[in-house]
């Protein structure tokens, strides 16, 4: 079988046993303590940590997953082992309280012996030791021979953390034969020979801070089967490199290199790390991670950089990850559509950031080269150098390691760290809850009384009643207050009862669904139970929804002025202004701008209804509709149809039409890191307002030039030619003031040197009273030095040709003991510094240069 054939395979037959089957989340996780996917099971851990009810009891994925960072990184091993990846997909089925061991065993030996056809003799399973269970029912209902079955301590237990769920779990090994190494099962035989294919984690037990288990009410079912290796077994090939979808991954590093695979193990590693690393990384940036040095974006551009610079080991001088993106396209396409619709935007990011290393790898590699062969015999790199070459030609720490590691060097990594910390500031808190309360507390409210109902979308006036208020968060069973997510802001306003008064400072969701006001006493007392009536700031939630929608529109004006690799990366959405921040690798133009607020106000004229309904996820995809990035989907989403031409998933709230939104303007453009641009913009009366505060200006303006607002250009070019003319006419004569001086200065020469301290110049002409000087007869040399009244300091050296002087030797000590430096050549030499209170000094030091003290 195929590895696409395994994928249907996989799913049809958990779908035909009632599992729901659930499409591949992002890479990127919702989970802030993970880098990457890094398992099937990271995208319902909500569902099993109780934080949110499972909309199905049963369900089935094939899971995008990358290891790359932090604990789960497997970077080292990539292209040395047979079975090791950065992106590789897990087969998983999960129960959410429904059905237990029996059946999830069951279900696997199935698929596994029937679907697959492997061979019951080849495959052994291990339990906990503990397990008594597991281990009768693999024999007594399963019906695998006892003598195939085997108990392991750690290595089949799992835990989500130091508490919170846990429980046994039970592996089923594939036998791959004796030529792989020694007997004995998975427990005492050889590593190589037995391969895990799957896990099935029985998640029974609650974990305690007292270190007690308890168990849980409602035990489910985490399993995972790796693709690959899954692959590799059915295709009867030793490694995962022979599999078919990765085979022909590096046969095409080997078209694209030249370097034929087989002939030499070391350029073997290197083909494997290409066709992996083109792998995680097309997926990586598809689904919105971008080259950076911060977090995901620093952890592509590691294993990118690692893949240039295997393919330059490689002999390669021109690019090939451009081409190791096609044929990743080619191959995953057809399972990954988005692949597909993000090929030519991914090709472009990768290729970019390759050109940009291959600038500098070359330089660094010969630093590298050169500091390696001067170390002494086991010394380490130092850590000094390692940062030099990250902060100045790009090289990941880990790519200096590994190159390091090839000639056994270690490199000195505190050094390395201490070196970084003087220059990036240390890494944000991880995110805290938005409330600032533990949302374990309202967990049980929410199993009594549900979530919150959100009334906001047809009513700014709702009539409640308080289910909790303490540390100021209040909870009500239904609210207009919207809470903040998907860029937009909490609702503000009053909430108010027979008996007080609050005033909403913040609306947040503290768990999904559950919204919590954040509130301060105004008058009164407020009590839960008590019927309370709530109002939206109606005003401010308006212009709230003016700029919202303006979001919108505004992603579509970008695509289509700039191009379909733009992508939303985040937004923020007040009462006074917008901030969207979106993918792009250049600045905008000034014209690109205009076309951007040229194309929104069009649409906003046009005036068209807005719909914002709900609808399934299948039917919102089959309409068009673009995914916000960060934000989370369900089965059910909501879809905003702003316009003619924008279709995207939103939960907020929007505006009926579009000639709402009022007047569009885009008051900035900026870079915000790496490939990411930032809009800020105004819609409605703000944007009157700036375009009110631009008429005030240009007005003042005016009356200052004496002209009217129609001709204030006119008005200060001809002020800006008689400043100049008036400038030029103060320069004539502080030059003949200069020359003036000259003759005087030249009188107190000293065997042919001037230097001297002056007074009443600025910069420039301190330059031409040195040159004057100079010039007169029977001086060589002069240097002359000045404290500004502006600030700071000045020294400028002169020099005839036949002096036997340098201009910029006499003031070479002088310069640094005014605090600064300057630009020299052989005839004239200037220096400009901050002490003027060392003007003598320096000149002293002139005079020793030019030997008359």
């Amino acid at each position: 079988m195929k590895a696409n054939e395994v994928r249907r395979a996989f799913t049809d037959f958990f779908v035909e046993r009632g599992h729901h089957h659930i499409p591949s989340a992002s890479l990127i996780p919702h989970d802030p303590t993970l880098l990457f996917t890094v398992a099937g099971m990271v995208p319902l851990k909500p569902y099993f940590t109780g934080e949110e009810i499972p909309p199905f009891k049963r369900a089935v994925t094939v899971q995008k997953c990358v290891r790359a960072g932090g604990k789960h990184n497997d970077l080292d091993e990539i292209g040395r082992t047979s079975r090791h990846l950065t992106f590789f997909e897990m087969l998983g089925n999960f129960s959410f309280g429904d059905y237990f061991k029996s059946e999830a065993a069951a279900f696997a030996w199935e698929f596994i012996t029937v679907t697959l056809g492997l061979d019951p003799a080849r495959l052994w399973v291990t339990v906990h030791i503990s397990d008594d269970e597991a281990e009768a029912i693999w024999r007594d209902e399963v019906g695998v021979a006892a003598e195939h079955i085997q108990r392991l301590d750690e290595d089949n237990y799992w835990r989500m953390g130091d508490t919170g769920p846990c429980g046994p779990c039970s592996e089923i090994f594939w036998d791959k034969g004796e030529e792989f190494g020694s007997d004995g099962g998975p427990a005492r035989g050889g590593e190589d020979r037995y391969i895990e294919i799957w896990n099935l984690v029985f998640m029974q037990f609650e974990q305690h801070d007292d270190g007690t288990q308890t168990p849980l009410p409602k035990p489910s079912i985490d399993t995972g089967m790796g693709l690959e290796r899954t692959v590799s077994v059915l295709q009867g090939v030793d490694s995962v490199w022979e599999t078919d979808e990765l085979a022909a991954l590096l046969t095409a590093a080997s078209r694209l290199t030249g370097v034929e695979q087989g002939i030499d193990p070391e350029r073997d590693v290197s083909l494997r790390i290409l066709a992996d690393h083109a792998r995680s990384t097309s997926l990586l940036v598809s689904d919105g991670v971008f080259p950076s040095n911060e977090a995901r974006g620093y952890a592509l551009r590691r294993i990118l950089r690692r893949a240039v610079r295997h393919a330059h080991l490689l002999g390669v001088e021109r690019t090939v990850m451009a081409g190791m993106v096609d044929a990743v396209v080619e191959v995953m396409g057809p399972d990954y559509p988005e692949l597909v619709r993000n090929h030519q935007f991914v090709r472009g990011v990768i290729d970019r950031e390759e050109i940009r290393f291959r600038d500098t790898l070359r330089t660094g590699q010969a630093i590298l080269d050169q500091q390696m062969s001067e170390l002494d015999p086991g010394a380490p790199l130092p850590g000094d150098t390692a940062f030099l070459l990250h902060d100045t030609y790009g090289f990941p720490l880990e790519v200096t390691q590994e190159i390091a590691a090839e000639r056994g060097v270690e490199v000195d990594v505190a050094g390395f760290e201490a070196a970084m910390a003087e220059q990036r500031r240390m890494a944000k808190d991880a995110r805290k809850v938005a409330v600032g309360v533990d949302p374990a507390a309202f967990i049980e409210l929410t199993d009594q009384f549900g979530t919150t109902e959100f009334t906001g979308r047809t009513e700014d006036t709702s009539e409640a009643r308080i289910l909790h208020h303490a540390d100021g968060i209040l909870v009500l069973d239904r609210t207009p207050f919207y809470a903040e997510s998907g860029g937009q802001i909490g609702d503000t306003g009053v909430i108010t009862t027979d008996t007080g008064v609050l005033r909403v400072v913040d609306t947040r969701w503290i768990l999904p669904g559950l919204t919590a006001h954040t509130v301060e006493p105004v008058s009164g007392t407020v009590e839960v139970g008590q019927v309370a009536t709530a109002s939206i700031d109606a005003d401010r939630r308006a212009a709230i929804r003016r700029n919202h929608t303006a979001t919108h529109i505004l992603h579509w004006a970008l695509r289509s002025v700039l191009g379909d690799h733009v992508r939303q990366q985040g937004s923020w959405v007040g009462p006074d202004r917008l901030r969207f921040d979106f993918s792009h690798y250049d600045a905008m133009a000034p014209e690109q701008i205009r076309e951007v607020e040229d194309l929104v106000n069009a649409e906003v004229l046009d005036n068209s209804i807005c719909h914002n309904f709900e609808t399934t996820m299948p039917e919102a995809e089959r309409l068009g509709a673009i995914a916000f990035f960060g934000d989370k989907y369900g089965d059910v989403v909501r879809v905003l149809e702003a316009g003619r031409h924008s279709v995207e998933l939103c939960g907020g709230t929007h505006v009926s039409s579009l000639g709402d939104i009022g007047a569009f303007r885009i008051v900035s453009e900026g870079s915000i890191g790496s490939n990411i641009r930032r809009v800020e913009a105004v819609t409605g009366l703000v944007t009157v307002d700036l375009l009110r505060r631009a008429d005030d200006t240009l007005s003042v303006v005016a009356n200052l030039l004496g002209v009217s607002p129609d001709d204030v250009v006119d008005g200060v070019e001809r002020r800006l030619a008689d400043h100049k003319a008036r400038r030029d006419e103060v320069a004539e004569l502080r030059q003949r003031l200069a020359i003036g001086r000259a003759p005087a200065l030249a009188a107190d020469a000293v065997d042919g040197v001037v230097v001297a301290e002056v007074d009443g110049v600025d910069r420039d002409r301190l330059r031409d009273l040195a040159v004057s000087v100079r010039d007169q007869p029977g001086v060589r040399a002069v240097v002359l030095g000045a404290g500004f009244d502006q600030g700071g300091a000045g020294l400028v050296a002169a020099v005839t040709p036949d002096s036997g002087f340098r201009a910029g030797a006499l003031i070479e000590r002088a310069k640094k003991t005014i605090g600064g430096g300057g630009r020299s050549a052989d005839d004239l030499a200037v220096a400009g510094g901050k002490d003027a209170s060392a003007i003598e000094q320096a000149l002293d030091q002139a005079r020793t240069a030019a030997g008359i003290l």
